[in-house]
């Protein structure tokens, strides 16, 4: 069974492009072509699409809030968005309002045929442009002080504990069997990677990532 394609832009010459693209697929028949919101929903009642390739920039209303009433007064229908903003607000605002797929105009051919077919299936499809907004709220996020500690060496951690419980150089010498210029060193590479200027500094991070055994 084909997929019964209704195109809604108003440029003419991207409806031809798609109509072109669409028919020379056995699975897909573009059932009508639509150039405003009014042209869309009265379409939409009378041809029954199974799905509406959309511009996101129509004329007498956006894509946005036209995917919206769509959904509300035809469920079943899948909206799959086009345009040419790569923008995490227009994605999220798409999806919000019921639509099924998002993808950049500039998009190669077998990509939106890949997104037209993943929709009809019943699956989002985002375009792997933009996908990465989607997941930026999703990503751990990274404490760049723990990440430095966890960049310390053995050795560092072991002096770093001397000197918040007040060791001078020469005592954390003393005591490990280094020499003073050794303890100045690493002294000198904790504070670089924790980004700290002195004593107090440091115990505050120990402090904070219980490191004050």
């Amino acid at each position: 069974m084909s997929i019964r394609i209704l195109i809604a832009d108003d440029h003419g010459v991207m409806r031809a492009g798609l109509r072109a693209l669409l028919e020379d697929e056995p699975t897909m028949e573009v059932v009508g072509e639509a150039s405003n919101a009014l042209h869309v929903f009265n379409l939409v009642e009378s041809l029954k699409p199974d799905l509406v390739l959309l511009d996101i920039g129509m004329p007498d209303q956006n894509g946005i809030e036209i995917t919206r009433q769509l959904k509300k007064l035809y469920p079943p229908i899948q909206v799959l968005i086009l345009t040419v903003y790569e923008d995490e607000t227009l994605l999220r605002e798409a999806i919000q309002a019921g639509a099924s797929g998002f993808v950049i105009k500039r998009a190669a051919e077998a990509e939106l045929l890949a997104a037209i077919q993943a929709v009809s299936q019943g699956y989002m499809y985002i375009h792997p442009a933009i996908t990465h907004l989607l997941l930026k709220d999703l990503s751990p996020k990274v404490d760049p002080k723990k990440g430095a500690i966890e960049d310390l060496t053995r050795r560092e951690l072991e002096i770093m504990r001397y000197i918040i419980r007040g060791y001078t150089t020469r005592q954390i010498a003393e005591t490990l069997f280094i020499s003073t210029r050794t303890v100045e060193g690493h002294r000198a590479s904790i504070f670089s990677k924790l980004g700290v200027k002195n004593r107090a500094e440091l115990v505050a991070i120990a402090e904070k990532y219980g490191l004050m055994d």
